[in-house]
């Protein structure tokens, strides 16, 4: 189920010392927050992590296609419809390692399957504190399995094959987790009806991955040591079009949980390898042809890290309990794009660039929270600081290997300060108000700051003079839970600075300064710090137990966004996001009907949203129904039937500058097997 995240129990010494992952509790702190916690029972059900988390309102990638269908540029994820992005407004956690792509800033979410996990939170609102840079619009924190198994097998339509699982074992005084997932797909085509031609083609997926974790006691600490790989091939949907995403991550964590009224802390180090190759192909009018646009072959990228934590619990402090953290952690990224582009005669390339650099950030926190009695007060304050060095861009004729662009891009560097201070009340009977305000901040990734790319007709350049965008927000919120009845309700302002957006510059056919030529029906972008984003929002939940076997939830969030582009992009000034919708809002129901079957259905909606900066493609509004069936032969073995989609709605997730649009999976039936210990 999905829930709302009550004050932790302060801990009792245990006996004697359990080997599991190494990491510290969740902070108290998180408590006054707005803080929405998946559980393993909602985890089973999805076959992605990306799919779970679409259970709560106004959670998504850029674009409304879940990972089994988008393209890795575009699995960013964003918390709240203020102005979801390729890259993603969200930091994404595994016990503390980002999963975010150093080059891109997206989440290849196939690095952790549904079944490796335990549980996670969506922390919504600008993440200081312990979160740092790239927790814009939130946190998503992954916590994995130290115990226990689940083995999922199923088919779907259209050639689906998926196995994934989990299992933990002990050796010794050593406990041992292994993870996998092998999911194989022929797809769908995304361009449906009369506009699809031959050059349509489907959205086919090979998607596998591999984690290994180690966890051995060190006296009273743990220390975990985790290797992990993966890679996924995908078709883009027009001919003679791929990519290819790929990597592996390794990790070393030591920690001690805080006793009563002791200390705790955490040492972690991590490093991820990435690579991806992508090709994109301009369209015919008739899409009956394409031609091949763009070649980025490689995309080396390395990613590595170091954090620290002290935490100290004093039990008794001011008449309440006081914990307190202070840490510091720092992050570094390096990768370089290698492309084949420029095709005019449609013969070959006759280009090749080559675009990267180096970006870094350090910082160092501290955040406290005070409990007693009814009262929860919560707040930090960190300092950051970020560079962007080394960029550089080289384009050459292919052929004969002349110079035409050989660029080098000044260092920049910056601090940031951001802060978080929030109160909870227990009022009694049920209820629960609190109210906070935050700050944040994120640097632009390697991609935004150095790769151009192409989407059929569409030519988006870099910008390597992009500085961090940073948020500031406020809050409040009442919850009620007792007696099976749960429910809350929050009202958030948050405005973004210095916002990272895709600016439309001009419109095809035309030839362009470093772009090159835009054909007809395409337009030039270029991301650009391009004023400020305004939202105001309403998040609604609400879940009821009507008798033990029956249960009813739903959620809801009203998002008013709108930008001011100030004198660097006056056209956008009084304009909607793109890819953000107004409203969106989700509904279930499960019925435990007799001992071994279960019966669920699950809602979501969204209202229309826009495709572009500019608000001139329109996405219709969509709202789909998913089923599934559940069959329990024993305690540990369930069957499972799913059709998702049920009524095989057409949802619009893209529109050509020629008014094609792209759609979303139709009805899909799936049958599994799912056994766990």
């Amino acid at each position: 189920m999905i829930q709302d995240v009550p004050p932790p129990v302060t801990p009792t010494a245990l006996p004697e010392i359990v080997v599991t992952a190494a990491r510290l509790p969740p902070a108290a702190a998180d408590a006054a927050f707005s803080v929405v916690r998946i559980d393993e029972a909602v985890l089973s059900r999805s076959s992605r992590l990306d799919e779970a988390l679409r259970s709560v309102p106004a959670v998504s990638l850029f674009r409304r296609t879940s990972s089994a269908a988008a393209n890795p540029t575009t699995q960013g994820i964003s918390l709240r419809a203020i102005a979801p992005s390729g890259a993603g407004r969200t930091l994404v956690l595994l016990d503390g390692v980002p999963l975010n792509d150093p080059f891109g800033g997206w989440v290849i979410w196939s690095q952790a399957t549904p079944e490796s996990l335990e549980s996670l939170d969506v922390i919504r609102g600008a993440g200081s504190g312990p979160y740092g840079a790239g927790a814009l619009t939130g946190t998503i924190t992954l916590r994995e399995r130290g115990k226990g198994g689940a083995l999922d097998v199923s088919a779907s339509e259209r050639g689906g094959l998926r196995t994934a699982g989990s299992a933990s074992t002990r050796v010794g005084a050593v406990a041992v987790t292994l993870s996998g997932l092998r999911e194989v797909s022929d797809g769908y085509v995304p361009v449906r009806g009369p506009a699809a031609g031959a050059a349509d083609t489907p959205l086919d997926l090979d998607s596998r991955s591999a984690a290994l974790r180690v966890d051995t006691a060190l006296g009273q600490a743990n220390l975990s040591v985790r290797a992990a790989t993966w890679e996924e091939d995908r078709g883009s949907g027009l001919a003679g079009t791929r990519a290819n995403a790929s990597g592996h991550s390794l990790s070393a964590t030591a920690a001690q949980v805080p006793s009563a009224d002791g200390y705790g802390w955490r040492l972690q180090a991590w490093r991820i390898d990435s690579n991806l190759a992508n090709s994109s192909a301009s369209v015919s009018a008739d899409r009956s042809t394409t031609t091949p646009a763009n070649d980025q072959f490689k995309t080396p990228a390395t990613g590595w890290g170091l954090n620290a934590a002290l935490r100290r619990r004093m039990a008794d402090f001011a008449g309440g309990r006081l914990e307190w953290e202070l840490g510091a952690d720092a992050r570094f990224n390096e990768g370089e794009t290698n492309e084949l582009f420029s095709n005019p005669t449609g013969a070959g390339f006759t280009r090749i660039r080559r675009a990267g650099g180096e970006t870094a950030v350090a910082g160092a926190y501290v955040d406290a929270s005070w409990t007693a009695a009814e009262w929860l007060v919560a707040g930090g304050v960190r300092v950051d600081r970020w560079e962007n060095t080394g960029g550089f861009r080289q384009e050459n004729t292919l052929a004969t290997g002349a110079v035409l662009l050989n660029e080098s891009d000044p260092d920049r560097s910056g601090e940031v300060v951001s802060a978080r201070l929030a109160l909870r009340r227990d009022l009694g009977g049920g209820y629960a108000a609190r109210a906070a305000a935050y700050s944040g901040f994120r640097p632009a990734t390697l991609n935004e700051l150095h790769r151009p790319f192409r989407v059929g007709n569409d030519i988006t350049e870099a910008n390597a003079a992009l500085t961090p965008e940073t948020l500031k927000g406020v809050e409040t919120g009442l919850a009620f839970d007792r007696e099976g009845v749960r429910w809350g309700a929050s009202v958030f302002w948050n405005q973004i600075e210095d916002a990272i957006v895709n600016v439309t510059l001009g419109s095809g056919p035309a030839t362009f300064p470093r772009a090159g030529f835009v054909p007809a029906g395409g337009v030039l972008r270029q991301r650009q710090n391009a004023g400020t984003i305004d939202a105001w929002g309403v998040e609604l939940k609400g879940a009821l137990d009507l008798s033990s076997a029956v249960s009813l939830n739903a959620a809801a969030s009203w998002t008013d966004a709108e930008i001011d582009g100030g004198s660097s992009a006056a056209q956008l000034t009084g304009l909607r996001p793109a890819q953000a919708p107004e409203w969106s809002a989700t509904a279930g129901l499960d019925w435990r009907a007799t001992d071994r079957l279960t019966l669920a259905l699950a809602a979501r909606y969204e209202s229309s949203r826009f495709d572009d900066d500019l608000n001139s493609r329109v996405l219709d509004s969509a709202v789909t129904l998913d089923a599934r069936a559940e069959w329990a032969f024993t305690r540990n073995a369930t069957l499972w039937m799913a059709a998702d989609n049920l009524f095989d709605e057409d949802v619009e997730v893209s529109e050509t500058g020629t008014g094609v649009a792209g759609y979303g999976p139709p009805r899909t039936v799936s049958i599994g097997l799912r056994l766990s210990y």
